[in-house]
């Protein structure tokens, strides 16, 4: 069995830290290096995963040459994924970006064309992808339990980006590391919308089956001393009808600790019932014809190859399966075709048309 030798490169997402492990709890993968420009960012990863000092580099292509990996998993600010999909792909290797697929489709193109010539795969990290609600809904869908989705309804966020670390991990950032943050600048693709609408957008998108929005309206709440969004919400109007997509940073409570109010997650309607998912919760609750009131089904229980991108993405390339839908440049592009006319209509107060 192929050994899967794999890199981590760029750790301005805290993101790398759950990618690293996943990469080190895989009986078929090998972490052979690390890579960041600044060398104290990869301090607690080298350490908790017991790598040599010629393991770790502060450039990537030293990194590259020497480690030869087969994968590179790329943590880069939104605004820079193109570059560094670009400085890494001609070293041949297949690609895992963490979301969002790029800070605007022009990017993502950039990005597939970039990968093309190489022929390796370019998969776009999702992580509310592996969380057992999503999966047990779209299984759901493709069993036409709801007949066929018209619309979805998101609410995603937290407490704000620099309240957690890896494996989610609790912390208060100060002003001075808020300061400091890309996620707060606007050129490095910064703010809630940027951060968070993706995942509605994409996932919306999956349970959608692919279908594409007419228009897009979108307005957001500015902080006073801030360059960035913390509260947006978008209106996305299909021939279907209407779909919705709100991100916040600033949430009452971490999703994942305990749920805030009104819930992260997403509500789905079909044409012949309705699914709540929200996340983390160990049920859906749904509505069908036969079933018209509300009841909650437990969630599946999420099994090998699905638990995480590293498993998953490694088991496409042994057996040639398709990647599940957001991970797909496809899914991942209507999302951010979405992504880019909210900013825009944000920005200029108006309905933009994809």
């Amino acid at each position: 069995m192929k050994r899967w030798r794999i890199a981590g490169i760029n750790f301005d997402h805290f993101h790398m830290g759950d990618l690293l492990r996943q990469t080190a709890e895989h009986p078929s993968a090998e972490l052979v290096g690390i890579s960041d420009e600044q060398p104290e960012r990869m301090v607690e990863a080298a350490a908790k995963f017991g790598l040599s000092p010629d393991q770790v580099f502060t450039d990537y292509r030293q990194c590259l040459e020497k480690t030869k990996p087969d994968i590179v998993i790329l943590c880069p600010a939104a605004s820079k994924h193109g570059e560094w999909v670009e400085k890494v792909a001609p070293y041949g290797t297949h690609v895992i970006m963490e979301k969002p697929f790029a800070g605007s489709v022009a990017e993502a193109d950039s990005m597939v064309a970039a990968m093309k010539p190489t022929g390796k795969l370019l998969a776009i990290n999702w992580p509310l992808v592996w969380i057992a609600c999503q999966q047990t809904a779209h299984r759901l869908i493709l069993e036409g339990v709801i007949g066929e989705v018209t619309e979805y309804h998101h609410h995603g966020g937290n407490r704000g980006p620099l309240y957690h670390g890896a494996d989610k991990l609790d912390k208060e950032p100060t002003a001075e590391e808020k300061d400091a943050s890309w996620f707060y600048k606007k050129a490095l693709g910064g703010g809630s919308l940027l951060d968070y609408m993706g995942y509605g957008t994409t996932l919306g998108t999956w349970h959608l089956g692919g279908k594409v929005p007419l228009e897009v309206n979108c307005t957001w709440s500015t902080t006073p001393g801030l360059e960035v969004d913390e509260h947006a919400v978008a209106v996305i109007r299909y021939a279907c009808g209407l779909s919705k997509s709100e991100t916040r940073w600033g949430t009452f409570t971490d999703p994942w600790t305990t749920q805030p109010q009104p819930k992260c997650g997403f509500v789905i309607k079909g044409t012949h019932g309705t699914i709540s998912c929200y996340d983390y919760d160990p049920y859906i609750t749904l509505q069908t014809r036969s079933r018209p009131e509300a009841h909650q089904i437990p969630v599946d229980t999420v099994a090998a190859p699905n638990r995480n991108p590293i498993e998953h993405v490694i088991h496409s390339l042994e057996t040639g399966e398709p990647l599940i839908g957001p991970l797909t440049v496809e899914i991942s592009r209507i999302g951010q075709q979405i992504v880019d006319a909210a900013f825009q209509s944000a920005t200029e107060r108006r309905v933009v048309s994809l």
